[in-house]
């Protein structure tokens, strides 16, 4: 008979137990099922982009906004003004997006701080289980109805007398 290898990865929930002890009634021995936790990130996510890695945040896009629509109220009003409009234009593009930044760092670092955290369901223990090639499918399917989050199958290749 042809063994077989099932890896699937779960959340820390009683579906797990649950899929577990089902497993164990199906026939399947203690010996052959392992469930191993993960580690999470535990370090905060970083703010700024780096050349390798991007969140895909722009932190200069409120910025940007903000620099356009200050600069041509700052030219607008420079024409009545002493230095003239090119230079309040300028001011008002500088401090435009130096307010537009500090909005956006703000609402990164305060408002969404806990959003920074990684996204979706987080796979916290992987369950390996060994079988017979004719359980596979078994195994397979009640690691799925326990709410497995990702389930792959690898035949070892090598045959038991």
């Amino acid at each position: 008979m042809i063994k077989m290898q099932l890896f699937s990865t779960f959340e820390n929930n009683s579906y797990l137990e649950i899929a577990i002890s089902t497993l164990e009634k199906k026939g399947i021995m203690k010996e052959n099922i392992y469930a191993i936790p993960l580690d999470n990130r535990e370090e905060e996510r970083k703010l700024f982009d780096t050349l390798h890695r991007s969140d895909g945040t722009s932190l200069i896009d409120i910025g940007v906004a903000l620099a356009t629509a200050f600069s041509v109220v700052g030219a607008s009003v420079g024409f009545e003004l002493t230095l003239g409009p090119i230079y309040w234009g300028l001011i008002g593009a500088f401090t435009g997006f130096v307010v537009g930044v500090v909005i956006r760092l703000f609402s990164e670092r305060v408002l969404k701080k806990n959003k920074r955290l990684l996204k979706g369901k987080h796979s916290e223990i992987i369950v390996i289980v060994e079988c017979e090639e004719t359980q596979a499918e078994l195994v397979e399917n009640i690691l799925w109805n326990h709410f497995a989050i990702g389930v792959a199958k690898v035949t070892s290749g090598w045959k038991v007398k």
